[in-house]
């Protein structure tokens, strides 16, 4: 090694610079997130959360501006950022309600790079721009959750749940409700697809109707609380609610108490979120499970842009990469419990997720890793 390469590389270690593949000083990069989100919506709250602790931990500035939950707010933010003088390396926009599709399209005319988080194109727009990097150069990709498979698995836990405590109605079958997001998010559609998933393998199970709360907790209150009524009325035992994020199965739980029934005890609910108030719940035996870690894709997401950056481009296996959610239970509560209910999500070390040399595109996003990932809390022997 020359002693100009030595100098290099301890001027590298003395910075914090990164030293990607191939030993060249990676460069510090500069990624804005249109978070679709409102200030104080937990999920995307710590989606921008994980980004920017991972962006700490992998020399990236991560910009984050909020829409509101407004989508005209989302596109003027999103060409604001394309009209900068100084434009950043990467965009990371959300496609709920298809909204995100103008500025993906107004990027490849800016020049600058774009990645979709969380629902990508969907319908008329996925077939009239077809995949990533093919009309839109600069659309990098998509970083996804295999949510058909969450609901799938939420709506089985319920099943079997309700089989172990014989809660059939007088009918024979197991009633259940469903309370889904919304009609046109494609998380919303894929959530409420593995539902039917489920439905479809047990004949044994009746959903009496799939109602829409907008992803809230009021709305999913009044909508389980007219559907426990009638259920009354019609003599019917309902044995679970599926509903497509936690604030709408604590929602529902509050319907589920105010009409005499005890959560956990007379009826089983599972939400989607990992959210701090879902785990409290569950700990308290009142929720079943909550499925999720999908905030996660905020962190994972510059792990991608990082790789990508330095040259180990995650298109080498695919530009759409889909990451695995998992359900937290009482039985695994304690492993992530902490993480999720103090946000110390620099405690996660980013670096260890990024693609080995020679296996660009390969990541293991898991559970698994996350927990292997974390420092082992002080007092707790190895």
């Amino acid at each position: 090694m020359t002693g100009f390469l030595r100098i290099l590389l301890a001027a590298g270690m003395a910075w914090g610079v990164l030293m990607p593949p191939g030993g060249a000083v990676a460069k510090r990069l500069d990624i804005v997130f249109v978070n679709p989100g409102k200030t104080g919506e937990v999920y995307w709250d710590m989606v921008a959360q994980t980004m920017q602790a991972a962006g700490r931990k992998l020399d990236a500035h991560v910009e984050v501006l909020t829409s509101e939950r407004n989508y005209r707010t989302m596109q003027e933010l999103g060409f604001g950022v394309l009209a900068r003088h100084d434009k950043p390396d990467f965009l990371i926009l959300s496609n709920e309600e298809s909204a995100a599709v103008p500025i993906v399209e107004a990027a490849e005319a800016a020049g600058v790079k774009t990645l979709l988080l969380s629902n990508t194109l969907i319908g008329e727009d996925a077939v009239r721009l077809g995949p990533p990097r093919q009309k839109l150069k600069t659309w990098l990709g998509d970083i996804t959750t295999d949510l058909q498979t969450a609901g799938a698995r939420m709506a089985n836990a319920l099943i079997t749940a309700a089989r172990d405590e014989k809660w059939q109605s007088p009918d024979g079958k197991i009633h259940l409700l469903g309370i889904g997001g919304d009609e046109i998010t494609p998380a919303s559609i894929a959530r409420n697809a593995g539902l039917k998933l489920a439905l479809d393998a047990a004949p044994d199970v009746v959903v009496d109707r799939l109602l829409f709360a907008n992803w809230t907790q009021s709305e999913a209150e009044n909508v389980t609380a007219n559907y426990l009524s009638w259920a009354s009325r019609k003599e019917i035992r309902p044995a679970g609610i599926w509903a497509g994020n936690d604030p709408m199965a604590l929602g529902a739980m509050r319907a589920v108490i105010a009409a005499g029934l005890v959560p956990g005890r007379d009826i089983q609910l599972v939400g989607l979120n990992w959210s701090e108030e879902a785990l409290r719940e569950i700990r308290a035996g009142r929720l079943l499970l909550t499925d999720g870690g999908h905030f996660l894709l905020g962190g994972w997401s510059i792990v991608l842009l990082r790789d990508y950056a330095d040259g180990c481009d995650f298109a080498a296996v695919s530009p759409r990469v889909e990451v695995k959610t998992s359900a937290i239970t009482r039985q695994n509560l304690g492993s992530v419990g902490d993480l999720i209910k103090t946000r110390t999500f620099d405690r996660i070390d980013f670096a260890r997720f990024r693609a080995k040399v020679g296996r660009c595109g390969h990541y293991d996003f898991s559970l698994d890793a996350l927990i292997s990932s974390l420092p082992v809390p002080e007092g707790v022997a190895d």
